[in-house]
């Protein structure tokens, strides 16, 4: 019996295991926040369903109930009804942002247009926040000038509708979200079974005034506007995080748990994540053994690109950059050269999977093996490899802010800048394998 009851309340056995990995993927402790649609119900049409069809519900729910707050004149009703709106409007940001980031990206808006989430939700934090002080007005002013309120039992009636409405909508986030596996959908349920509460202290405001304790209408209204303005903090902090490019903390935990899934990963170097409306954008910074050549080094990239899709399902795009053991580039602490740049010829490639020119050239982080390219092949990937007497380096060229025609390493050739290497090209299952050499102008010495 009381392992029914904890389930009901969400605490129960029913409520764990969800993950099925064994392993806490990120899901879990989801906050109840208005204006913000957790990302993980997003991901799947059903989930998407799901959240449509509890606006519906939430809404006539509110619909019904502010009939009654003007023929009453209950505070307490109006509080209530204006967190059911705060309930329901949930689901217009994730409909606003899923029907413009059906949008191809353009020149301009080279990302889409993922972030007008982060507008709506402003703009709803608000509307919540301007309905939390005017139910806060109205509690106070009744408390100072008492009025009689009218039909409690409509009042009462509308309060059970509220109970009702919520609870309608928590049995059918948690159906759901136990039949796509989702954790956020189910604490969403969960949440709005408690949020019925607030419903049902209405109903205790009609009986008090009916017993004769008339303020006892405008003191629960208080009461819920209380929980309203907890509502727009706890909202408008997982908004503004958002557009600041903060990430929940657990995101770069399971970035690293991901790598631990993959061997050849010596270090995790540094890890990136941003949200793009709905979609999770990562970077991360690893480092493998010196001796891996290009095909391990492929290797090991597709393969923690399997394991973070596999463990962040709101990824939409995961850049994976190779850096040395010492993390230079990381840290930010490349070693300036001071002679000046006399770098070698450049090398022409031109073959079936690309054709540009390949060099070394001075950045403002140092000296950097660039790769810029005329024409390429979809999906190409570049990696130089030099011939060292100690053992071959690798270098990985990864795209110059998402400029996929212009391929640079993130770290600098090691001297002397004359050698013999080979570029090794792949894309769509194919490979090929430019050699080259590089000699270092007359008179340049170290």
């Amino acid at each position: 019996m009381m392992d029914k009851v904890r389930d009901w309340f969400g605490f129960g056995p029913m409520t764990q295991g969800m993950g099925g990995h064994g392993h806490d993927h990120g899901e879990g402790g989801h906050g109840h926040t208005h204006g913000v649609i957790d990302p993980t119900i997003a991901t799947t049409t059903r989930g998407i369903w799901a959240i449509k069809w509890s606006f519906v519900v939430l809404a006539i729910t509110a619909a019904l109930q502010l009939v009654v707050v003007f023929l009453s004149g209950s505070v307490a009703l109006l509080a209530d009804t204006i967190h059911n709106v705060g309930d329901a409007v949930t689901a217009i940001p994730l409909w606003v942002a899923f029907m413009l980031a059906r949008r191809k990206p353009s020149k301009t808006f080279t990302y889409g247009l993922g972030r007008v989430e982060d507008l709506a939700g402003i703009l709803i934090v608000l509307i919540i926040l301007f309905s939390a002080i005017v139910a806060g007005y109205e509690a106070i002013d009744r408390l100072i000038n008492p009025q009689p309120i009218a039909f409690l039992g409509w009042v009462a009636i509308a309060g059970i509708i509220g109970f009702l409405g919520n609870e309608a909508v928590a049995v059918f986030r948690i159906r759901v979200g136990r039949e796509i596996n989702s954790a956020a959908l189910i604490a969403d349920g969960y949440h709005a079974r408690t949020d019925g509460f607030t419903s049902l202290a209405v109903v205790l405001g009609a009986i008090g005034v009916w017993l004769g304790f008339p303020l006892a209408d405008p003191i629960i209204g208080l009461l819920i506007t209380v929980a309203i303005f907890a509502i727009v903090w706890q909202s408008s902090k997982a908004v503004l995080t958002r557009m600041l490019d903060g990430v929940e903390l657990g995101i770069v935990d399971e970035i690293h748990h991901a790598a631990e899934h993959v061997s050849g990963i010596e270090r995790v170097q540094s890890v990136q994540a941003r949200w793009i409306g709905h979609r999770l954008h990562a970077d991360v910074a690893i480092s493998v053994a010196d001796a891996a050549t290009a095909k391990d080094v492929m290797g090991v990239t597709e393969a923690l690109k399997e394991e973070l899709f596999a463990h962040l399902p709101a990824l939409a795009e995961a850049n994976v950059r190779l850096e040395s053991s010492a993390g230079s580039a990381a840290t930010g602490t490349e070693p300036s050269h001071s002679h000046g740049h006399h770098a070698p010829e450049p090398f022409k490639v031109d073959c079936d999977l690309a054709a540009g020119t390949l060099e070394i050239v001075d950045t403002p982080a140092g000296e950097r093996m660039r790769l810029t390219i005329d024409r390429h092949a979809d999906d190409l990937m570049a990696t130089v490899i030099i011939d060292r007497p100690g053992g071959p380096e690798t270098l990985r060229l990864e795209p110059i802010a998402d400029n996929h025609h212009r391929l640079e390493s993130t770290v600098a050739p090691a001297e002397p800048h004359e050698f013999q290497a080979r570029l090794v090209l792949a894309a769509k299952g194919r490979e090929q394998v430019l050699p080259f050499k590089m000699v270092e102008p007359e008179g340049h010495h170290h």
